[in-house]
């Protein structure tokens, strides 16, 4: 299967603003990509590349003063399988996780361990270690908030969304990923491409989506506690410890966000008569 991705989101720059962004599919899907994957900016102004450290690409630029737009619109190869459900995986003890995985057993700016690790066990602590007690954890956070773009807050931690009971899908990832964390099991905030491929359309205009991956088993499997269903299409921009390490624009200055526009969906390749 085929899905075309793509992007138009506009700023306006008071002043001349350096601008980092992150909208570059995980380098691990590059081999995947039917055409090629190229940002443009209306303006004109030089960018270049690098990977972060988490592999994220991400791409700086000057931004001048005035209006700039960024533009993509590509093809990639996806199985066309849902998410795959490890009921066996097994979870690790701590002792035992590769060096580099121990980071995302920490609390973070948004996934604030140390207000919910008492709330974590007295839910969690008497369910099956491994996949089990991820979906446990995941099956909760999906009842516990509430999705509204209306409740949409930049600044809400995964504590705050447990007792607020609201959010979007980085709140139900937040949350998800804390009490994860809290039971010792590693886990990771992903954002990438989600379209509405395989299930009924969404109302609303298409945006990028938040989920999250546990450490099982030796490696990372996908979780989503907004969706709490396993889906197709699933192409990742950025991994990090929380929303904060996978913004797909960060801006040093003033910036007004004009537009915003994202694909994801089938691709119907076109072919040629002669």
């Amino acid at each position: 299967m085929q899905i075309r991705l793509g992007f138009d989101i506009a700023y306006d720059c008071p002043t001349p603003t350096p601008m980092m962004l992150m909208l570059n599919v995980r380098p691990e899907k590059e081999d995947d990509l039917v055409s090629p994957q190229i940002i443009g900016a209306s303006t004109g102004s030089p960018m270049h590349a690098f990977q972060d450290g988490f592999g994220n690409v991400c791409t700086r630029i000057y931004a001048p003063a005035g209006p700039i737009a960024f533009t993509a619109d590509f093809v990639i190869e996806n199985s066309g399988v849902p998410d795959p459900v490890p009921v066996d995986a097994v979870q690790h003890r701590v002792e035992d996780l590769p060096d580099d995985v121990l980071v995302y057993l920490l609390g973070s700016r948004y996934c604030d361990t140390q207000h919910l690790i008492d709330v974590a066990w007295s839910l969690f602590g008497q369910s099956q270690p491994g996949w089990r007690r991820v979906a446990d954890i995941v099956d909760y956070a999906h009842r516990r908030i509430t999705f509204g773009y209306h409740n949409a807050r930049s600044t809400r931690t995964g504590a705050e969304a447990h007792s607020e009971q609201v959010g979007v899908c980085r709140d139900y990832a937040h949350l998800a990923i804390t009490l994860c964390r809290c039971m010792n099991i590693p886990a990771r905030y992903c954002t990438g491409y989600l379209g509405d491929i395989g299930v009924d359309p969404t109302p609303g205009p298409m945006d990028f989506s938040a989920w999250f991956e546990a450490y099982l088993d030796g490696r990372w499997w996908t979780f989503d506690a907004r969706h709490n269903k396993p889906r197709i299409g699933r192409i990742p921009m950025a991994y990090g410890r929380d929303a904060v390490d996978t913004a797909i624009a960060t801006t040093y200055g003033p910036a007004v966000l004009t537009k915003f526009d994202v694909i994801s969906h089938v691709h119907q390749p076109v072919h040629a008569v002669s």
